[in-house]
């Protein structure tokens, strides 16, 4: 196929897209992959937990969609390492699997099966994928298609609300990727997670609000639509949460919220940061926690009523390249395992074996949740959120 002719296809493929429903997807690139030079794709989506790989439907049989385990299948292969794997197909075909990613975001692997498989095809198809990862994250914010697709099991209303209110699970630039995980997926309540890129500043939150109800989810869904609207009036750290105090104490009288609020200068390094009652961040540097690197007295959790306005205590530390700092909720750590809680330590060392073997950093965290699951059998006492963010201006340099 010429350069003109693959462009035509592109050019094509990018219209239908734009204007077909949400449920239509793997139709409409399956009418134009013929003229792409391929015989046959799939779209797979991870689902929720990160488990297995799931087929979009794309026929009207109602047969039960295709799944590929992530940890034991090529495809999964694909989407952890976040680059393509080819493996013999059916009738002298190859196939390749390319992940579906949103700028950092992973969303899942595109199949593609083709006789012809050269440098241009494998570009060609890592296009493909990109289209299909716009069209993912756009019409999925409208349609119940894929949030249906990702699920293995019911959602409760309290977790359907924090979902609703959560960022992508994944962000990133040139200097920073941060990165975050919530369980229990189908069950969450109280705890939630932010973060936001705003002129060249990263925000992040994990806050964890009292009790695993409704209430709970209202609660911490309320924290994070106050910390945005404040944020995006151009309020500061201690602006912001003087703002939430306020909202809580008025909305919620009974109720109340610990949390880690931070920001990052992300062309200098400058991290300030506001703990409200909450365990403190890690800071981990060259494969090593920095001892005691955000250990200050912490503040009190928000929603108390006490203390007066502006008097919140900021502090600050200047990260190095390379730096990754944790935000967790009590959770993680006091999860049990073989009787034990999984602890401090074990949590630091699963990060930093994961990420000395050059894992990505959503990588990371997805198995190490599920380690910390499966030493709960699937179940956990406490609603377990991790955020993970990696400063990295150095990788910026080091492009050509």
């Amino acid at each position: 196929m010429g350069a003109r002719e693959s462009d035509s296809a592109m050019d094509a493929l990018l219209d239908a897209l734009h204007r077909a429903e949400p449920g239509r997807l793997p139709h409409v690139v399956q009418r134009h992959y013929a003229d792409l030079g391929l015989e046959k794709t799939t779209i797979y989506v991870a689902d929720l937990q990160q488990n297995v790989l799931v087929a979009l439907p794309d026929d009207e049989g109602g047969r039960p969609p295709q799944q590929l385990p992530i940890d034991a299948s090529l495809a999964g292969w694909a989407y952890r390492s976040e680059s393509p794997r080819i493996e013999p197909g059916e009738h002298d075909t190859v196939v390749l699997f390319v992940p579906i990613i949103d700028g950092v975001e992973r969303l899942g692997v595109l199949r593609v099966e083709t006789s012809a498989l050269n440098a241009a095809t494998v570009r060609r198809c890592q296009s493909v994928a990109a289209l299909v990862a716009m069209a993912l994250a756009t019409k999925g914010a409208y349609s119940d298609v894929l949030a249906r697709t990702q699920r293995a099991a019911p959602m409760g209303v309290a977790a359907e609300m924090v979902w609703a209110f959560l960022p992508p699970r994944t962000i990133g630039t040139e200097l920073i990727t941060s990165t975050a995980v919530v369980e229990p997926a189908y069950e969450v309540g109280g705890d939630v997670f932010d973060h936001s890129v705003v002129d060249d500043v990263l925000h992040t939150a994990v806050v964890d609000a009292m009790g695993h109800d409704l209430a709970a989810g209202l609660t911490s869904s309320v924290v994070l639509a106050v910390c945005r609207n404040a944020r995006r009036a151009g309020a500061d750290l201690p602006e912001i949460l003087d703002t939430v105090e306020e909202h809580l104490q008025r909305l919620f009288p009974e109720r109340y919220a610990t949390g880690t609020f931070l920001s990052l200068q992300t062309t200098t390094g400058r991290l300030r940061w506001v703990n409200c009652g909450h365990p403190p961040p890690y800071l981990l540097r060259d494969d090593a926690l920095v001892p005691g690197a955000f250990h200050r007295e912490p503040g009190l959790p928000l929603g108390t009523g006490i203390g007066a306005a502006g008097q919140r205590q900021v502090h600050e530390v200047r990260l190095e390249p390379g730096d990754r700092v944790l935000l967790y909720t009590d959770g993680v750590t006091e999860a049990r395992l073989t009787g034990s809680a999984f602890g401090e330590e074990r949590f630091i060392d699963y990060i930093n074996r994961a990420a000395a073997a050059g894992e990505p950093a959503p990588e990371v965290l997805r198995r190490l949740v599920h380690a910390i699951l499966g030493s709960q059998a699937g179940r956990l006492s406490d609603d377990a959120t991790i955020l993970l963010f990696e400063w990295h201006p150095l990788r910026q340099a080091q492009m050509p």
